[in-house]
């Protein structure tokens, strides 16, 4: 992401989340002929494409503008892109959704095919998301309170979303074996009004 999060007098800069390796053990639950479509595909490394026809493009940043489907992006080393959505674009924001729950003001990773006007028609929008390695430095009913090196995170609870995976087990909604001082896995979808994160799933004990 664009975004630097301002934590401790140090700049958390949100483009190293899109960097980090994806979480062990996940399964591609969708694809295209471009690659996987679930969270795990944001962070895996690009793979060729099953149609030697078909050439991906990606692009990162903040989203400036959405006009009738067609998101204008700033990317974080001043370029500029327009995302042209489709029907067929899986859109992914905290969890699988629609076109409409991407906003002004949220950062983005698109992979699509360029098109003869520049623009990428995308196949795949992950949206404001977030993969960090944290400790767990306390615990609350609707909240954790996280440190990633020297940055305090504040990760939300969302009920009926957040799960977690012991020790590479299953994904349970049980969240009553998380100890302070544990590690976590965190994947989760960045809030830009107030800086905290979503909790999607937590991989502890790996």
């Amino acid at each position: 992401m664009g975004h630097n999060q301002e934590s401790g007098g140090r700049r958390l800069d949100r483009r190293r989340f899109l960097t980090a390796a994806a979480i062990g053990g996940a399964t591609i639950v969708g694809a295209s002929a471009l690659g996987g479509l679930d969270a795990e595909a944001a962070f895996a490394a690009p793979m060729p494409s099953l149609d030697p026809a078909i050439r991906a493009a990606f692009a990162e940043g903040r989203v400036v503008a959405v006009n009738r489907g067609v998101l204008d992006v700033a990317g974080s080393h001043g370029e500029r892109h327009l995302i042209q959505l489709t029907n067929a674009t899986s859109v992914w924001k905290l969890r699988t959704t629609t076109a409409e729950a991407i906003e002004s003001g949220d950062g983005l990773y698109a992979r699509g095919v360029t098109m003869p006007d520049g623009t990428i028609a995308a196949d795949a929008v992950w949206v404001n998301i977030v993969n960090v390695h944290c400790t767990i430095r306390g615990i609350a009913k609707d909240r954790l309170h996280l440190a990633h090196g020297n940055h305090e995170l504040v990760g939300r609870i969302v009920p009926a979303t957040t799960t977690a995976s012991y020790l590479g087990g299953a994904l349970t909604s049980d969240l009553s074996r998380m100890r302070i001082g544990q590690t976590a896995q965190v994947l989760g979808a960045w809030r830009p009004a107030d800086n905290h994160i979503d909790i999607a799933r937590l991989t502890l004990g790996h």
